[in-house]
């Protein structure tokens, strides 16, 4: 919202340039004598004083009069000015792996130490904020699905939700991709008159736990509506897994400080996340390292555009009255003037 002073027609204000064209003029010709004399030098010695003083009053405030009603016909206002805007948002579920292959440090770049859901993680936040006109809903799964955060356009919440997760927090182990993805559509299917529906599953592992097939909860979701872009994440050979505490999600650390491996990871089979993706019209993506992950995740934004309309209008004050009460004054003041102090003799 703004405001700013304007003239409703700025083009009658090219008239006051006429006014000192006027007062010109009316300095060079003069009104006939009222009075006849028979020699000028009575005249001239009696009004070589008093014709200045009073006229050029009087001329001015004419001048003032007509400059402030030339002013109160072009329309002085102050425009308060309103933009308002209306979203057609999308409705976005996002599902994230927290099981313990989750904690490889395979993605990380020299001298870091980050686990898969350390940045996968970070990728969401930045992901989040991209989208201040959509509802985002936030699932974490292991061997099951654990709704974090239902559909909600408080994404403060949201991501403060998102920071309190870890992995180990989800006891039960194993990667249930069928009953995420069906939780999360589930969950869209709640929510009626939407323009889009989007799920969006991140995970580094093969399904081996739930009671939900990945494809069938795949053509589930596309039966109600929603896109299923699945993330399969991990570097394509063979990784350690080192040790944490599943009770913080913490990392056990050697004497020297440095990682302890646990178990050697194999990569995952992506393929039954091409086929979900398939399924419903949307894309799969392959991601082994941060960079490709925040690719991704910014290539999903594009895709899937929130319409934004945007409504602007002024509220108008007029402020006309003030010039043209201004202008009364002086008129009623030149008159008073011009019958008491400046009259003439006829």
């Amino acid at each position: 919202m703004s405001g700013n002073f304007q003239f409703q027609y700025p083009w009658l204000l090219a008239l006051l340039a006429l006014l000192p064209l006027y007062a010109i003029l009316c300095g060079r010709a003069g009104r006939p004598a009222a009075l006849r004399f028979s020699s000028a030098d009575v005249a001239r010695a009696a009004g070589a004083v008093a014709r200045s003083a009073p006229g050029r009053w009087l001329l001015f405030l004419r001048l003032l009069i007509v400059a402030l009603g030339i002013i109160a016909l072009a329309g002085p206002r102050f425009a308060d000015e309103h933009t308002e805007s209306s979203t057609t948002g999308v409705d976005i579920m996002l599902c994230l792996d927290l099981s313990w292959s989750m904690e490889a440090q395979d993605m990380a770049g020299p001298g870091e130490r980050l686990s898969r859901f350390d940045i996968a993680r970070e990728t969401l936040e930045d992901f989040i904020g991209r989208r201040p006109n959509d509802r985002l809903g936030l699932i974490a799964f292991s061997a099951v699905p654990y709704v974090v955060s239902p559909l909600t356009l408080n994404h403060e919440w949201l991501i403060q939700n998102l920071d309190r997760l870890y992995v180990g927090l989800i006891r039960d182990l194993g990667t249930a991709i069928g009953d995420a993805a069906a939780a999360a559509a589930k969950r869209l299917s709640t929510v009626k008159n939407a323009k889009s529906r989007i799920i969006i599953l991140l995970t580094d592992g093969d399904n081996n736990a739930g009671s939900i097939d990945p494809v069938p909860a795949a053509q589930l979701a596309a039966a109600l509506g929603a896109k299923v872009y699945t993330i399969g994440i991990g570097i394509e050979k063979p990784c350690w897994l080192p040790q944490f505490n599943p009770a913080n999600g913490k990392l056990v650390l050697d004497a020297q400080g440095d990682l302890i491996p646990a178990m050697m990871l194999q990569p995952a089979n992506y393929t039954v996340l091409g086929k979900m993706s398939a399924l419903s019209h949307a894309k799969f993506y392959r991601a082994t390292n941060r960079a490709e992950l925040h690719s991704i995740y910014a290539d999903i934004d594009r895709l899937e555009k929130t319409e934004v309309k945007l409504r602007r209008y002024s509220i108008y004050t007029p402020l006309f009255q003030w010039p043209l009460l201004a202008a009364l004054v002086l008129l009623a003041l030149e008159q008073i003037l011009l019958h008491t102090r400046f009259r003439r003799v006829p």
